[in-house]
């Protein structure tokens, strides 16, 4: 399967060009430390189908970044419980497609990798962090919440 991004330019990459980019990106200075973080933000639409926006950032720490998104609309969603474990399986998803694809073309190890869900302690999703990042960490890789979700609560949601 292959999954359609965009760039903030507007150009529409694949997976494997996505991976190309981030690893660009990280050569250009590769004394830098980077982070890879995938997050899914989703708005619920009029009509009960939700929209869903998947972000890939790569974070040169200390000095920018870089990021790709890409937006399904994916059916009707009633709770928010629902919406918030898709939005964790599309970053898994994604994840483990970037993730799987780096580790063909690796190239540096000066690199983490981070699931970002839109949850957090205040409103209605403080009752589903146990369960999210118990998914996220399921799956082996590093959760964050909000307020460090940047992935999903700033840059996918900008899309949203």
């Amino acid at each position: 399967m292959d999954l359609k991004f965009l760039s903030a330019f507007g150009l529409e990459l694949g997976v494997k060009d996505v991976v190309a980019e981030i690893l660009r990106f990280m050569e250009s200075d590769p004394k830098r430390e980077y982070k890879i973080v995938i997050g899914t933000d989703s708005e619920l639409l009029l009509d009960k189908n939700a929209d869903f926006v998947t972000a890939v950032v790569v974070h040169r720490v200390g000095n920018g970044g870089r990021y790709f998104w890409r937006r399904l609309e994916l059916g009707k969603f009633h709770t928010i419980r629902d919406r918030i474990i898709r939005e964790v399986l599309l970053s898994l998803e994604v994840a483990r497609l970037i993730l799987s694809e780096l580790k063909v073309s690796q190239k540096s190890d000066n690199w983490s990798f981070e699931i970002h869900a839109d949850v957090g302690e205040n409103g209605p999703t403080s009752v589903l962090i146990q369960e999210v990042v118990g998914m996220i960490r399921a799956s082996n890789f590093e959760a964050k919440t909000k307020p460090e979700s940047y992935a999903a609560s700033k840059v996918a949601d900008r899309h949203v």
